[in-house]
């Protein structure tokens, strides 16, 4: 499994639908795999930052570079897993843990006014200066119960987004 010349069995099919808690179709899993063999360029069975790039979808999202250490060297299996996030059937912590992980950028399990800024920094562009984007990260902050000194966890995160209907869907085309 995870190189261009070779197939996907039944098994294979299973076992990454299984990895991925059924968020996908063994339709739509036929379909990422060939969407991951067309990106694995090399054949090499996983996916580097470079290969991921040559979406311009992902290029071009604000967040490439934060979503770039959590994807290089992806296998198949890994690939789908990362992907089940955006599944229309995935729910609102598996969605919360993925939007966690970006912001969590030192992977320490915690995230820090400076790594929200970071963020906020990759979304807003030029259009927001730094004081603009630290005064309203305070503010947000502020109405969700927690300071500038506050350093928030996965739980924290659930508490505050869990009440947010998040769409991150992204349908995968089956041919």
């Amino acid at each position: 499994m995870g190189t261009a010349s070779s197939m996907l069995t039944q098994y294979d099919i299973e076992e990454v639908q299984e990895h991925c808690n059924n968020l996908f179709s063994q339709q739509e899993i036929v379909s990422l795999y060939q969407r991951f063999c067309q990106l694995d360029r090399n054949a090499k069975g996983f996916i580097s930052a470079d290969e991921f790039l040559s979406v311009p979808e992902f290029a071009m999202n604000p967040l490439s570079q934060s979503l770039l250490k959590m994807v290089d060297g992806l296998n198949f299996k890994d690939f789908v897993a990362f992907l089940s996030a955006f599944s229309s059937k995935a729910s609102a912590q598996k969605k919360i843990e993925l939007i966690f992980k970006v912001y969590d950028s030192d992977h320490n399990g915690k995230v820090s006014f400076k790594d929200m800024l970071e963020v906020l920094k990759d979304l807003s562009g030029s259009f927001m200066s730094d004081e603009q984007r630290e005064e309203v990260l305070s503010q947000v902050l502020k109405e969700a119960g927690y300071t500038k000194d506050s350093y928030l966890t996965l739980d924290d995160f659930i508490k505050v987004l869990g009440q947010s209907d998040l769409k991150m869907d992204v349908e995968v085309p089956v041919d």
